[in-house]
């Protein structure tokens, strides 16, 4: 692992852009943060709250989850989020402009109720984006979370799965006709099958979901990025890493990167075989050459 930044207020939800340089969020700093190949650390945007996963959509604009901000707690300088602080300000699905830095916000509820904690995000080829909602927790209670599907113009959003414990990282399958959940808590991977744009095939309707793996020992999931061949990693906490999930038999080989809080991976290089991963407890961003090359985002022209 090559560390490429460092100092970052808990990074997450990485784009490696086809400058060089890293798009990514800082969840305790409240911004969408721009990291140059040497390392620099240039703010694009203040979003507030807790901006979380990110995505380039069709327009070209960064989509953000934003959950609303956390309680942090400071652990040997490290930091650690909570349940819902007291500055919490809603969750939000927000644009945000590249050029200007402008923050617009497209969603904060669907059918009347309320985005809790947006959490993650991916785009699929018709510019439509599937979207988790982990909710809050707030003492003795918590929210249950939900699988979302929605459009930028800001006049679609459904809930598509509901109930889901913690669902945190969501991607899709090569060919999109799946996509994947990983659940916090129980650091389970879930799929559903695609039958349409923001519609699940048959008894994947009812929020039956298939159960992909899930490694042994105490671990937590988080967020993900798919492979060119399928296999799904996901960020691990506490046995950090990466945990690569074959989807056909659920087989995973874990990738440690050193840091209890990795939290999110993506792949860029001009083959797709580097990977960007955030050390969040450590406040860094990394680098590693991948055997297996990502598959391309849509919308991230290379």
């Amino acid at each position: 692992m090559q560390e490429i930044a460092s100092g970052l207020l808990f990074p997450e939800g990485p784009i490696a852009m086809p400058d060089g340089s890293v798009l990514l969020v800082e969840i305790a700093r409240g911004t969408l943060s721009r990291v140059l190949p040497d390392g620099t650390v240039e703010v694009v945007a203040e979003t507030g709250g807790g901006p979380n996963g990110a995505a380039i959509g069709p327009d070209g604009a960064v989509y953000i989850c934003n959950n609303g901000g956390f309680e942090w707690h400071k652990h040997n300088g490290q930091y650690i989020p909570g349940d819902s602080g007291p500055d919490y300000s809603g969750g939000r699905i927000e644009r945000v402009d590249l050029n200007s830095g402008e923050v617009r916000v497209i969603y904060t509820e669907c059918d009347g109720v309320p985005l809790r904690g947006p959490n993650d995000i991916v785009f699929d080829k018709q510019g439509g984006f599937w979207f988790t909602d982990m909710g809050k927790g707030y003492g003795r209670q918590k929210d249950r979370g939900a699988l979302f599907y929605a459009t930028i113009d800001g006049a679609h959003i459904k809930q598509i799965v509901f109930p889901i414990e913690t669902p945190n990282g969501v991607g899709l399958s090569p060919d999109e006709d799946m996509v994947y959940v990983a659940e916090t808590q129980g650091a389970r991977l879930w799929g559903w099958e695609i039958e349409a744009p923001g519609k699940l095939k048959g008894r994947a309707q009812t929020g039956q979901k298939a159960f992909i793996g899930s490694p042994s020992g105490l671990c937590f999931f988080d967020s993900m990025a798919v492979e060119a061949d399928g296999t799904v990693c996901v960020a691990t906490i506490t046995n950090g890493g990466i945990s690569r999930i074959n989807p056909q038999d659920g087989s995973i080989r874990h990738v440690p990167t050193g840091d209890a809080m990795t939290t999110n991976i993506c792949f860029g290089g001009e083959d797709l075989k580097t990977a960007y991963i955030t050390a969040s407890s450590s406040g860094t961003l990394v680098k590693t050459e991948w055997d297996t090359p990502g598959t391309p985002l849509n919308f991230l022209n290379r």
